[in-house]
């Protein structure tokens, strides 16, 4: 049956869940399936296809550490270097330390935050785009809402307002996701010299010919994108506000720290593709084999690893920046030990796995995403299909 199963499963997914979606299986260069199906715009009854635009919102994170890594095989930083060679104002990081009665007190922490802290999650930083209930949570909310008070603000102004909040743990004790993306942005940013995004297109999506990713709308991209879908209790799909989309309109006045990338099936294909492969892309190298399997190695500890498990995550470590798969039988999984990847929040992920040299991508527009319903099902199915 191959891949005639994976047409049903996504056929049945429209017809429950997103009003659009699209996948493609690729091995070692060539692209062994690409299905699209139901609308990226419902109402106007247009159809997702190849040139359906989707916004990435966590897997951003895969193209960020990606050109981390790279940057790190030319020699540019260690990873146990602290990041206050990078961000001086970070010299100094208290941390929130709780005491038996429950209160909290505020300390010196007894380590340097380094790169491998920003780069595995184990920082003890929070996203600050929503409170929650540690005062990490809340004090880095605090700060986020007074920068956007301003109207707008770069990634280095950010990252400066969020040296000042006292971290969750001591670095490195425990998984935390969250705002060390931020920071791996910003270092990048500072050893380039160039804007996230800029860097980003010179060092990844133009050598990678990735002509409909970016971090900025150009050409017809905001007219191409997926319409973001809320999906009610009843069913019903309505359109929803994107969280995070006026970061993507052109203009100083629309800044607001790290914008998210956005891209369409084909392109994330070539990018995992060349991830799958060895850092070859059409016989040019752009980056090391040796990287990628460092990227990919599990980087927590035992009690790193219970803040990190799941249901979604079952069986899957944290490598620098991605998942990485150390137990198919403890995930259900049948891919490869060393898979990795990473997920957006509005239904996109990704699967990459050199050991066989395939990658799979998948893309939909919806909140509640339900990604354990859909991912875990079309990994089954994709690495199902392969000879």
């Amino acid at each position: 049956m191959g891949f005639r199963d994976m047409d049903a499963l996504l056929q049945s997914f429209v017809e429950n869940g997103p009003a659009g979606c699209g996948c493609a299986i690729a091995r070692k260069g060539e692209i062994l399936y690409e299905g699209y199906f139901g609308y990226a715009n419902k109402e106007r009854k247009l159809p997702v296809t190849e040139n359906t635009v989707y916004r990435q919102y966590s897997m951003t994170k895969i193209a960020i550490y990606t050109l981390c890594m790279m940057l790190f095989e030319k020699g540019k930083f260690l990873l146990d270097d602290p990041i206050s060679e990078y961000f001086p104002e970070w010299r100094e990081t208290r941390k929130y330390v709780k005491d038996i009665d429950g209160t909290y007190q505020i300390c010196q922490a007894e380590r340097a935050i380094q790169i491998r802290h920003i780069m595995s999650m184990s920082c003890g930083l929070p996203y600050g785009h929503m409170p929650d209930d540690t005062p990490t949570g809340k004090e880095i909310y605090r700060v986020t809402e007074e920068l956007k008070k301003r109207g707008h603000y770069t990634l280095r102004e950010e990252i400066r307002a969020v040296s000042r909040v006292p971290i969750a743990f001591e670095p490195g004790s425990h998984w935390l996701y969250g705002f060390g993306s931020e920071l791996a942005a910003g270092l990048i940013e500072v050893i380039t010299g160039m804007e996230i995004q800029d860097a980003l297109a010179k060092y990844l999506f133009e050598p990678l010919e990735m002509n409909d990713t970016g971090m900025i709308y150009f050409g017809d991209i905001k007219e191409r994108m997926a319409v973001f879908y809320e999906k009610k209790e009843d069913g019903t799909l309505i359109p929803g506000r994107a969280m995070m989309d006026n970061k993507s309109e052109p203009g100083e006045e629309n800044r607001m720290g790290c914008p998210r990338l956005f891209s369409t099936v084909k392109d994330f294909i070539s990018f995992t593709q060349m991830l799958a492969n060895g850092g070859i892309h059409k016989k040019e190298r752009i980056m090391g084999r040796k990287t990628i399997d460092l990227m990919r190695k599990n980087q927590l500890s035992g009690r790193q690893l219970k803040d990190f498990q799941n249901s979604y995550l079952a069986g899957y470590g944290y490598g620098l920046g991605v998942r990485t798969l150390l137990d198919p039988a403890a995930g259900g999984s049948n891919s490869s030990p060393g898979e990795f990847g990473w997920t957006g929040g509005s239904g996109t992920w990704a699967s990459i796995d050199p050991s066989e040299g395939v990658s799979v991508v998948y893309m939909h527009q919806m909140a509640p995403n339900r990604e354990r319903f859909h991912h875990l099902r079309v990994r089954a199915c994709a690495y199902g299909c392969l000879d």
